[in-house]
């Protein structure tokens, strides 16, 4: 049953206590936490989270089920505009506030909240909206009520006034961008509000791009660009030296490329940036990698995998030794699969550690080094170092060449569980791959756990999209009968940015690698296809079919990413 806000609250125990009795955390693991929170001055739940000792939605489940209210997933929750406008920005933004459903009839406001016990901020609330309204409290993460009060609410920082006020100090003969303090500090703050913008609509990168008259900003917006804005070409060269400054550069080298790092707080949220510069026949190109931390770690059960893959998955993962893949081409969410997967695993009985080319996001209780120009030690050497440190578990973050390729698998052969990626079309295609880099079919054949191939589709915008008819020819692509259920076409609106698309989904094959597969390896493509299409194995094009069912994604996006017309053949040669 919902509780309302004047509901009384149920103190009878501690949150350590609970979460204890819950088995969620560990004795040993409240220590430290008490002890990190009298140095942090923070809650103890936001500690837990921060330590890595508990999830985010694990505390607010935990948090709801004891407290009597209803847990909220705000990842996937579209608030009414409306009721959002119910409640002031300053009030939100202070006191974690989102308001997501009014119904005005029975004057009924559901409000997403993570601070439950928060009477000060409660008692304001119910000032604001006056006694006639009755408010219901839904409970949220706390990282996911932030991101959703910034989507909901915008940027207090705008930026064409921050450019509109340049612009006018440059009509008027005043000093030119970063002559003086006071357009210094313009161009600082244009910045800042570029790299706020990029965070809160959820980009994956921010692309600055001089063009022969102006400069071009896009962003990657769930794995398509987006042009937001054009500038005069003046803004360029000291917006391109603010950057340098920020990411450890070098502000007097533009005739080779330079990599470095930003990390910064916004609005809360510790952000990192990868920071990449390319010369270019107009300026210098500057690429930014935004990386959330705060988004890295996806539970397993929030992959979107189907009951069969799910149990698929759990099986290849009980074995205590083998290698495991995940293949498909760079920003096909392998990072965010294998991250998943060691989190699982992740227990105080096990030692994980990982190679990464770069370090993306931190993970407690797993020692992660990075690799690279900087360090020196590349995959292979540095498996060998790992392999002295008494590890349960390994994380190879490529297999790019034979000697890395052959260390990984002979980790794998001394009892070690193994996880790697590897650039393949398909989860099948993977062996063939190995085998042309140098490894043994007969060494292979009872190592290999099991393969991963993946894309990502945009996941077509709940508040906006529309049922339609299938065409014949997209009947046909996807196998479907005369009288099948009408499928969904983006249409664009507000909330999604008028794209028709919001938020992505991983589709994912995967290959468990059992006796029989493995008298196989070395047989060839063709006798490992063979022996698939007497099991009905589940291709990638399979499950992005099943997504376009379920109305996850539509037919267009899902042929973006798979070939379709190869997948009808295929299946039409089965039947």
């Amino acid at each position: 049953m919902n509780a309302p806000l004047n509901a009384p609250l149920n103190a009878a125990l501690p949150i350590g206590q609970l979460l204890l009795e819950a088995r969620l955390i560990g004795a040993d693991q409240l220590r430290v936490a008490l002890h990190e929170q009298q140095r942090r001055k923070r809650p103890l739940g936001q500690v837990l989270v921060e330590l890595g000792f508990l999830s985010d939605t694990a505390l607010r489940d935990a948090l709801a089920s004891h407290c009597g209210h209803v847990s909220v997933d705000l990842s996937d929750t579209l608030a009414d505009p409306a009721a959002v406008a119910l409640i002031p920005q300053a009030l939100a933004t202070r006191h974690q506030l989102l308001a997501l459903q009014y119904r005005a009839a029975e004057r009924h406001l559901i409000v997403a909240t993570a601070r439950i016990n928060d009477l000060i901020a409660l008692d304001r609330l119910q000032a604001e909206l006056g006694p006639d309204i009755q408010v219901e409290l839904r409970l949220a993460a706390d990282a996911e009520l932030k991101r959703a009060i910034e989507r909901h609410y915008g940027q207090a920082v705008a930026i064409d006034d921050i450019v509109r006020e340049i612009e006018q100090r440059d009509s008027r003969g005043e000093a030119r961008i970063g002559a003086g303090a006071r357009d210094g500090q313009a161009v600082i703050r244009l910045v800042d509000a570029m790299l706020a913008e990029a965070v809160a609509r959820g980009a994956s990168d921010l692309h600055f791009e001089p063009e022969a008259g102006f400069l071009r900003l896009r962003l990657r917006i769930d794995g398509t660009l987006r042009q937001v804005r054009a500038l005069h070409k003046s803004f360029w060269p000291e917006l391109a030296v603010r950057l340098k400054v920020m990411a450890g550069l070098d502000i007097a080298e533009s005739r080779c490329p330079q990599d470095g790092r930003i990390s910064l707080a916004i609005a809360g949220r510790p952000i990192d940036f990868r920071v990449a510069t390319q010369p270019t026949l107009h300026g210098e190109n500057i690429v930014l990698r935004i990386l959330d931390r705060e988004k890295g770690i996806v539970p397993l059960a929030a992959l979107g995998l189907s009951p069969a893959q799910r149990s698929t998955l759990e099986h290849m993962l009980s074995r205590p030794e083998g290698l495991i893949l995940v293949t498909g081409p760079t920003g096909s969410g392998k990072t965010t699969t294998l991250y998943s997967m060691l989190n699982h695993l992740n227990t105080e009985a096990v030692n994980i550690m990982t190679l990464e080319d770069p370090v993306e996001y931190p993970m407690a209780q797993i020692r992660q080094t990075a690799i690279g120009e900087g360090t020196r030690l590349g995959f292979a050497d540095g498996v060998r170092a790992l392999l002295r440190q008494d590890p349960d578990i390994l994380l190879v973050g490529e297999i790019r060449d034979a000697d890395t390729a052959q260390m990984a698998l002979r980790a794998a052969l001394t009892g070690h569980q193994v996880f790697a990626t590897l650039h393949a079309n398909s989860a099948l295609g993977a062996i063939p791959r190995l085998l042309d880099i140098g490894l043994r079919a007969d060494l292979l054949a009872g190592n290999l756990s099991g393969i991963i191939a993946q894309r990502l589709v945009r996941c077509l915008c709940p508040a906006c999209r529309k049922e339609a008819s299938a065409t014949a020819d997209e009947a046909h692509l996807l196998g479907l009968p005369a009288d099948a259920p009408p499928l969904f076409v983006p249409v664009g609106c507000a909330a999604c940015d008028f794209s028709g698309y919001r938020g992505r989904r991983a589709i994912m094959e995967l290959l468990h690698i059992d006796a029989a597969l493995d008298e196989h390896i070395g047989s060839g493509l063709g006798s490992l296809r063979a022996l698939l299409r007497t099991r009905h194995h589940l291709s990638l094009a399979d499950d992005g079919v099943r997504r376009v069912l379920d109305g996850t994604t539509s037919v267009a996006e899902l042929a973006r990413v798979v070939d379709l017309v190869a997948h009808a053949t295929e299946r039409e040669r089965n039947t």
